[in-house]
């Protein structure tokens, strides 16, 4: 079964951190890029950053930059997000998703696999 899992999620305070991991079974992650969504009740959902399949190029929401660290480890099949420095604005439900090409797009119609979703909060 082809299939992504995100983790790491939760409730933080303003300032504080989370490292989101996002887990591919039944396929390999390692020609594909790799993006990571968000979706805030009520708006749409927005791409955050995205890595190539080779980790040579990653890219940011300009409201994310400085903040969050997207990284990749092909051998065990992950990538991860860094988060610092969060603010209640990056609270949503936080998606990973696999294209079939190593380059990087902001459009998530060209993403072909997706998981459920972690939760991230943040709030005093």
């Amino acid at each position: 079964q082809l299939q992504l899992v995100e983790s790491g999620g939760g409730l933080v305070q303003p300032g504080g951190s989370l490292r989101l991991s996002c887990a591919a079974s039944g396929f390999t992650l390692d020609y594909s890029a790799i993006g990571w969504f968000r979706q805030a009740p009520g708006k749409e959902r927005e791409g955050v950053s995205c890595i190539t399949s080779s980790g040579g190029s990653r890219d940011y929401l300009d409201s994310v930059k400085g903040r969050f660290t997207i990284s990749r480890d092909n051998a065990k099949n992950t990538v991860y997000l860094q988060m610092n420095s969060l603010k209640p604005e990056d609270t949503g439900l936080y998606y990973c998703a696999a294209r079939s090409f190593p380059t990087c797009n902001n459009n998530r119609s060209v993403y072909t696999y997706w998981g459920q979703g972690t939760q991230v909060t943040v709030s005093s």
